[in-house]
Order: C-alpha cells, then structure tokens, then sequence
C-alpha cells in the first residue's frame, strides 16, 4: 500500500518547499525510535530519493520511504490541520497497534527497527 497525503497535507508541504526554496524536492518519510509509545514519525525534505526507496506520488509532491521505515508505514496517511491547538502533521497508520495522545508516536507488532532510547514526546 502507498503512503498518501491528503490534499491538505500536500498544500502543506508544497508551502513549506516554496519558503525553503525547495520547490521539486520530495518529503521524506520515516520512523526513529523514541517517542513514548516506541517509534515516532520522522519528516524532513530532500531533493532526491535514495537508492531502494519506495517512491511515492501524492499530487504534486513525491514522498520518500526508506525500506526499514516502510515495514512500519505501509499504508500511511498524513493529514495537516492549522488549528491553533494540536495543529500540524497527523497520521493516520494502519499498522499502529498503540499511538501515543498527541499522535507522533506509536507502536506495532512488529520488531522496533533501531535500539530503544526512552524518550518522552507527550511531557
């Protein structure tokens, strides 16, 4: 399965490439371990995807998997909203089995891909 951005997720990041002056670059999606539920969301841009990445269009911006990530990812969708509380990236994760409140971390069955460092992102 892809990972999907909505509509206003992609208007999203479409804004943040044209303020960076990045604009033709992709989103790169991943996990990192931490977070108080196990693995958060990791978010950055880059101008090209990397050798056994999964690659995927989602209107106007492609959006980069690195492989471990993907096994966590499948099927993800990012949402964003403006609001003035708990605004931002949301993710919708179909193989999520816990989330943490604030939605930025969370676990599955599956094995944690990296060490475990305990960090906190809900304090």
């Amino acid at each position: 399965m892809p990972i999907n951005l909505t509509p206003a997720a992609e208007k999203e990041v479409l804004r943040i490439l044209e303020s960076q002056n990045k604009v033709g670059w992709g989103l790169r999606v991943g996990v990192k371990d931490g977070g108080c539920s196990g693995m958060s969301y990791h978010l950055s841009v880059e101008e090209h995807s990397q050798a056994n990445d999964h690659v995927f269009e989602c209107g106007a911006v492609k959006v980069f998997c690195d492989p471990v990530s993907y096994l966590f990812l499948n099927g993800l969708v990012i949402d964003y909203s403006n609001a003035l509380l708990n605004g931002g990236f949301k993710f919708t994760n179909p193989l999520a089995q816990r989330t943490c409140s604030c939605g930025t971390s969370f676990s599955t069955g599956k094995s944690q891909p990296l060490a475990s460092n305990s960090t906190s992102c809900c304090s």
